[in-house]
């Protein structure tokens, strides 16, 4: 049965589930950076064993999961996203084989899922989300049957980009491009994905080919993507754009520093961390204020205050990789610096939702019998809000 309402116990169900993923995967990623981290013994050891599982499975796969189950709009597409929501906490209960299949069975919706969405409109950005759930199913199978993380980290990280590639091909699709520009684009997504394969059994050359793709990409990225236009806006526009730069950028380190580590050099920290701090959370920072609110049903007032956690993330991540090498002191801050931007955009989202709600309070008190129905139009997000209220590009939005 289709529904696009889900009741409120759900909703915070699967707030639950992915807070405890992202607060125990980051206790975990601090652990082993060297910062202590003041937790019960019983859940913590699993938390940095399986710390790449909690953020990249559970976490980013629920949140994932659940922005895709919203776009097909249909109750069963749910049941990918709890999978991979308890599979978070079995693991962190000490059941690592249950979470592992949990995951299995969340990456096989995660990929009917998508197939249904396929199906429903065949473009090129809906097919590059099925290679990428695909990719999910491959590297939690290998996890799954205890294949080794050389093998199984690829396909994780071809997951996560792949999305994001999807994404941004979606959000720049009517943007004219050079002749061949797409047929680049698609030869780098397959070098990348041949890459994750050839690891598990040549994991030298299978690194090379992966780490240069991603390389590559970034450089597709920064030539082809919008947000070298769009970053001369304003408010939120300029913000996305921002973040989607940034990330670009570390998207070419990480590519760079595969490479390097594969080869031997002590750089796998800023491979694994420029590519999932650096790229894949600047992604979800610069998104978050649009797709956050169309999943979680809330709207969001955006402001200056978002810049704080992009500035405090990038500016760690900096501290952590380039003055790691120089003591562990530098780690530590740089890690420490890393969790606490993700704090503190959590509670940017929070409090910028209060504002919303206490804007629109402030409107209809001060106009009662001029909220209708009729009076409703798509804020941030593409969730409804009233109209005559200045959306976060500070344009008067009316229907």
């Amino acid at each position: 049965m289709a529904t696009s309402r889900r009741p409120v116990g759900v909703r915070f169900a699967f707030v639950t589930v992915v807070a405890a993923s992202l607060v125990t995967g980051i206790a975990g990623g601090l652990v082993r950076a060297g910062v202590g981290v003041p937790a019960s013994s019983a859940w913590m050891g699993q938390a940095v064993a399986g710390h790449a599982f909690l953020m990249i499975c559970t976490f980013l796969g629920t949140v994932i999961g659940l922005e895709r189950a919203v776009a097909l709009r249909h109750r069963a597409a749910f049941a990918g996203p709890m999978a991979s929501g308890l599979a978070g906490i079995a693991a962190l209960a000490g059941a690592p084989t249950a979470a592992a299949w949990l995951v299995v069975a969340a990456a096989l919706a995660f990929v009917a899922v998508n197939a249904a969405i396929v199906r429903r409109q065949r473009a090129a950005h809906t097919v590059l989300l099925l290679v990428g759930a695909l990719a999910w199913l491959a590297g939690t199978a290998l996890h799954a049957l205890g294949g080794p993380s050389g093998a199984v980290v690829p396909w994780w990280f071809a997951f996560l980009v792949l999305t994001i590639a999807a994404e941004r091909l979606e959000m720049t699709r009517l943007t004219r491009r050079r002749a061949g520009a797409s047929h680049m684009l698609y030869s780098i997504l397959f070098a990348m994905l041949s890459g994750a394969a050839i690891s598990a059994l040549f994991p030298l050359w299978g690194g090379v080919v992966f780490g240069a793709s991603l390389v590559a990409l970034a450089a597709w990225l920064l030539m082809f993507d919008i947000a070298r236009r769009t970053v001369r806006a304003s408010g939120l526009t300029r913000y996305m754009a921002i973040c989607l730069l940034l990330g670009y950028a570390w998207l070419a380190i990480a590519g760079g520093a595969w490479i390097a580590s594969t080869c031997g050099l002590p750089l796998r920290d800023a491979a694994l961390h420029g590519l999932a701090l650096g790229f894949v959370f600047s992604m979800m920072l610069g998104h978050a204020p649009v797709i956050l609110p169309a999943i979680a049903r809330v709207k969001v007032l955006f402001g200056a205050t978002y810049y704080v956690p992009l500035v405090l993330l990038h500016a760690s991540l900096v501290v952590r990789l380039a003055g790691g090498h120089l003591g562990s002191v530098a780690l530590n801050l740089g890690a420490a610096g890393n969790a606490l931007a993700i704090v503190a955009f959590a509670i940017t989202v929070g409090g910028s939702a209060l504002a919303w709600r206490s804007k629109t309070k402030a409107r209809q008190a001060e106009h009662p019998q001029g909220v209708r129905r009729g009076d409703r139009v798509k804020g941030v997000g593409g969730v409804r809000g009233v109209r005559g209220v200045r959306d976060a590009r500070g344009t008067r939005r009316e229907q």
